[in-house]
């Protein structure tokens, strides 16, 4: 299972808008408003909300994954955003975030639901792809480097 087989060029911000952390959930949200996939946003934004209010997806490194499931979704979605200033996600390093991943899954696809936050989880633990990924300008290039670490570095 790899990330971009998830992951479109059109969901992908190369510099969020947003300074806070929950409107920059909600800016990732927002890229599939118009996505037939998803039959209700708001459910989605409800969703992904609740599951980072019981506990923060700041992981650390300057790296949060938002995550949450939902019915109101054909299949799973992903987005990707990179905040230049950085954004206090109540990280477990207490450092801000820079790099946030968001996964919506369905209730009934747990198992690839989870496979998922695995692997980008690896990916992101490495330190010299996340800074490729901080350098990168736009969001082709950030496409490209996900495709590119996951052809080099992991058994697909």
């Amino acid at each position: 299972m790899k990330i971009s087989d998830f992951l479109s060029k059109d969901a992908i911000i190369p510099e969020l808008k947003s300074i806070d952390k929950f409107e920059a959930i909600d800016e990732l949200i927002g890229l599939f408003s118009s996505d037939s996939r998803v039959e209700d946003i708001e459910d989605v934004r409800k969703n992904v909300f609740e599951r980072e209010k019981i506990m923060s997806t700041g992981v650390g490194k300057g790296f949060a994954v938002p995550h949450g499931k939902s019915d109101s979704i054909k299949e799973i979605i992903v987005a990707f955003g990179k905040s230049i200033q950085g954004i206090d996600f109540d990280a477990l390093d207490e450092q801000p975030v820079n790099l946030i991943f968001l996964i919506v899954g369905r209730n009934d696809m747990i198992s690839a639901h989870i496979k998922l936050l695995s692997r980008i989880s690896r990916m992101m633990n490495k330190d010299d792809f996340r800074n490729r990924l901080l350098s990168a300008s736009d969001a082709e290039e950030i496409y490209n480097i996900f495709v590119e670490e996951e052809t080099n570095y992991f058994d697909l």
